[in-house]
């Protein structure tokens, strides 16, 4: 139990009016929290979802909602379990690109090599396999994709583990990896919601363990439009798909934290969204009871507020609450049906494996509870669920490889004389792929970044390994590698014998808890790792075929050697998981035709991105506050509005080929009216009546205690005694926000009305047509993009808007057919709070990249009112 739970709400709802007295930003309060209805795919699953809850006791309830505790069950995360069911605990598994804490699992590719493939088909495939892979290890929810942070700054620790700092980019595939993992029975929970942007302040607790005197997590103080247009773009695309969780973050959002921010979950989410699944709390990032209750929060995780205390926001305390009247019971209600909502969807009814696997250790025998080493038994049955999985990583780690730059020097035949293999990237961690805990370190070639978005590697195939491989098929050429950076000598020696060079480098960065080589999370800077910069240097002052490979988290300056004549092709890679090397390889020799573009803009100078990472508390020992003054100007965005130069643009990649672009066709459709949503909902349904007798909550006798373990139940009659806590009965009127406990009928958001926000927006307006045509002689992948210019002076110059990826033979066209929807040229009205369609001229562009735009049309004007 918890003590001061009443005490922290009471707190945070008054720092509302304190913020707003202040002068700094505001998080306005919007109650009550939204109740699921329901609608189209969700259906049958409600239905069902209401059914299995009604039939569910109080405690019942709150096992559904409250986590059991820090390494109490198998996995990082589960709720407690309804025994009288058969209903077990459900199972929450980090993470984005692989099972983390697991043996047997395969490691994929990050999100953000996925970003670079700009396939959607691909980023299904991958979704699908690791959604595969989680159930065959008995999982529920994966916890990921990851669309927060977005990718603000370049130097972000997290950008990796999402797609692109883009967010139609981020919007499309997150949309398509959802679909992909829940189509193999596994709850998706996309993450972390919202303007959690950078790691550095991210936690209070976390910071000062790093010297920085704080008492409060960051706030990321965002204005409405800049939140609409930018942040939740992607998040809406991700309810349309159906997502069955979103994951809210622990940073506050202008003042409120993210897991009790009315305005961020009940307003924006299942108000204007309509979501309809369940809202869990990141890992400790839950800072009150009550408040988080009716913020719109469906699910404490790992359930104990610092990790291994037992102590509880929810479980008794969430117990007492509802049956001292201060949380409504259709609130709890609305928690559980919307959890089984997402079960029912998914179909775990049907076909759910048990949990086979434990994360706290790899051995077959070991404690139930690790936490208070209770209940000795077999805990992990070593089941390998990866399957045919590694062919797909490899396919989709060559996709993601993006051609910077080539003199005409690839493809390699591997009968060059002599190749050298250069730098610390192309070989092994010496202390193996696994050697450091959740990769928190950069030695040997880089495959993954760092924290819990992380999976072990079943093997990792290093560079030289394939290279090697490779030459020694063909007979012919040498082979040899240096792997050491400092050793300068011996590397020009080789450099200057080699018919070519491969120099392999990288950057790391990773989640914030972790710090290596000082980088705290977040990158220290932008330039590449161990030296790397000086190594190129070295070696293509000896080589003039020096063909350099980076293995980054995201941009890096390449200023001081990309346009070196002996620098004579570039290649990004990225994180592409255990099948790297092969996949390089299968590039740099050939077999693949890179065809994959830059998910994000690589400038000449850091600040040309125009939105840096705090790295110094600038409100004394209060919360950081992190203005976001750029805006929607982000990334490419940020690079037009400047009329900065890049180095690479976004969306640029080379092929071995080359493709032209012609006959941009443009047509208005006959659409509808945009029509705001109207109307009231039902009341909120309560689906059982709990008593107010508290001696019916006591600890049943027939339950044997696990030590720190939460439970829903009262160790006492008496609830102030129960809870510990000793401000226990203050009046809720004193605490309480107004209309919070509201079950009554409440209007519908004329900007909400169905998944993804109003059912008008997602109206296709116009069809554009382009020819895509291969004049080459090779077969190769290109990536039309569809950009817009909105028109308005406080618009973006041009923002992308669709993509697709084509594999054309030599000689072949292919007629890209797509619509714009009335989202992608509509602009967000704080007054009308509304998407608007403005009066200003807009155009269509179709072309290569964010700066080769090859076609270019005017939108003819709408008809019937929508400008």
């Amino acid at each position: 139990m918890w003590l001061g739970w009443l005490q922290v709400g009471a707190i945070l709802a008054s720092s509302v009016a304190v913020a707003k007295e202040s002068g700094i930003a505001h998080s306005p309060p919007y109650y009550p929290s939204p109740w699921a209805s329901g609608p189209g795919e969700w259906a049958e699953a409600y239905a069902k979802a209401r059914q299995f809850v009604s039939e569910l006791t109080l405690a019942e309830k709150i096992n559904l909602t409250t986590g059991v505790g820090w390494m109490q069950e198998a996995c990082v995360g589960n709720v407690g379990s309804i025994p009288r069911l058969g209903f077990p605990s459900l199972c929450m598994q980090d993470s984005p690109l692989g099972i983390r804490f697991a043996d047997y699992v395969s490691a994929f590719p990050a999100g953000i090599n996925v970003g670079a493939t700009f396939s959607k088909q691909l980023a299904y495939l991958r979704g699908k396999a690791m959604g595969e892979e989680h159930r065959g290890k008995g999982i529920n929810v994966q916890l990921g994709p990851a669309i927060g942070p977005i990718g603000r700054s370049p130097d972000g620790g997290r950008n990796w583990e999402g797609f692109s700092p883009d967010p139609v980019v981020s919007g499309h595939l997150v949309a398509e990896t959802i679909k992909g993992i829940q189509d193999s029975g596994v709850i998706a929970c996309a993450k972390h919601f919202i303007a959690n942007e950078q790691e550095r302040f991210r936690q209070a607790g976390e910071a000062q363990g790093y010297g920085f005197n704080i008492s409060e997590s960051s706030s990321s103080n965002i204005d409405d439009v800049t939140m609409h247009e930018l942040y939740l773009w992607p998040f809406a695309d991700a309810v349309r798909a159906g997502v069955g969780s979103i994951m809210c973050s622990y940073t506050q959002i202008n003042n409120s934290y993210g897991c009790g921010n009315s305005y961020a979950m009940n307003k924006l989410l299942k108000g204007e969204l309509d979501f309809q699944g369940f809202v869990m709390s990141d890992w400790q990032a839950q800072h009150s009871g009550v408040s988080s209750a009716l913020a719109g929060l469906d699910m404490s995780m790992p359930g104990d507020t610092v990790f291994g205390t037992g102590l509880s926001f929810w479980g008794t305390n969430l117990t007492i609450a509802v049956a001292n009247g201060t949380v409504p019971e259709w609130r709890v209600d609305d928690m559980a049906v919307r959890i089984m909502s997402a079960y029912f969807k998914v179909g775990q009814d049907k076909n759910q494996v048990p949990t086979n696997f434990n994360s706290w250790t790899r051995d077959e025998y070991g404690f139930e509870h690790a936490l208070v080493q209770q209940n000795y038994r077999r805990v992990n049955e070593k089941v390998n669920v990866r399957g045919q999985h590694a062919s797909l990583i490899r396919k989709i780690g060559a996709a993601s490889v993006v051609l910077l730059k080539n003199n005409g020097v690839l493809p390699l035949k591997g009968t060059e004389k002599f190749t050298a293999v250069i730098g610390e990237d192309a070989g092994p961690n010496l202390w193996g792929p696994n050697g450091c805990p959740d990769r928190g370190c950069d030695n040997g070639t880089l495959a993954m970044g760092w924290g819990s978005g992380t999976a072990d590697f079943p093997y990792l195939i290093t560079p030289v390994e394939a290279i090697q491989s490779e030459i020694l098929s063909k007979g012919e050429g040498n082979i040899v590698a240096v792997f050491d950076n400092a050793a300068k000598s011996q590397i020009a020696s080789v450099a200057s014998q080699a018919t070519v060079s491969l120099v392999f480098v990288n950057a790391d960065s990773g989640e914030g808890y972790i710090s290596v080589d000082r980088n705290e999370g977040d990158r220290n800077n932008l330039t590449l790792w161990k030296g790397g910069d000086e190594l190129i240097q070295t070696v293509a002052s000896n080589c003039n075929n020096t063909i350099v490979v980076m293995h980054t988290v995201g941009a890096v300056l390449v200023n001081e050697w990309y346009d070196n004549p002996n620098v004579t092709a570039i290649l990004w890679a990225g994180l592409p998981g255990q099948e790297s090397g092969n996949s390089i390889t299968d590039v740099l020799y050939g077999r693949v035709n890179p065809g994959a573009k830059s998910p994000f803009t690589w400038g000449k100078k850091a600040e040309d991105y125009g939105a840096p990472i705090l790295r110094e508390p600038n409100a004394g020992t209060d919360a950081p506050q992190i203005d976001f003054k750029e805006g929607i100007f982000i990334d490419y965005r940020a690079f037009d509005k400047n009329n900065n130069t890049p180095v690479y643009e976004f969306g640029f990649g080379l092929s071995y080929t080359t493709f032209s672009y012609s006959d941009l066709k443009v047509e208005i459709l006959h659409t509808r009216p945009y029509t705001p949503t109207e109307g009231i909902t039902e009341p909120a349904p309560s689906l059982g009546n709990s008593s107010h007798d508290f001696s019916s909550y006591l600890f049943p006798n027939s339950v044997e205690k696990v030590r720190l373990y939460i439970y829903p139940w009262l160790n006492s009659s008496d609830p102030a005694r129960a809870s510990g806590d000793p401000h226990y009965g203050m009046d809720p009127d004193d605490y309480l926000p107004p209309g919070a406990t509201d079950g009554s009928p409440q209007p519908l958001l004329p900007a909400g009305g169905a998944p993804g926000g109003n059912p008008s927006l997602y109206d296709d307006i116009y069809r554009v047509s382009a020819t895509i045509t291969n004049d080459g002689k090779v077969t190769g992948d290109e990536v039309p993009q569809l950009y817009v210019s909105l028109g308005g002076k406080k618009d973006a110059k041009i923002v992308l808007r669709d993509f697709e990826r084509f594999t054309l033979a030599p000689g072949q066209q292919v007629v890209w057919t797509t619509t714009l929807k009335r989202r992608d040229i509509s602009n967000w009205d704080p007054a009308e709070q509304n998407w608007v369609v403005t009066k200003h001229r807009k155009k269509v562009y179709v072309g290569s990249s964010s700066r080769k735009l090859h076609l270019k049309a005017r939108l003819p004007r709408l008809r019937g009112g929508d400008d």
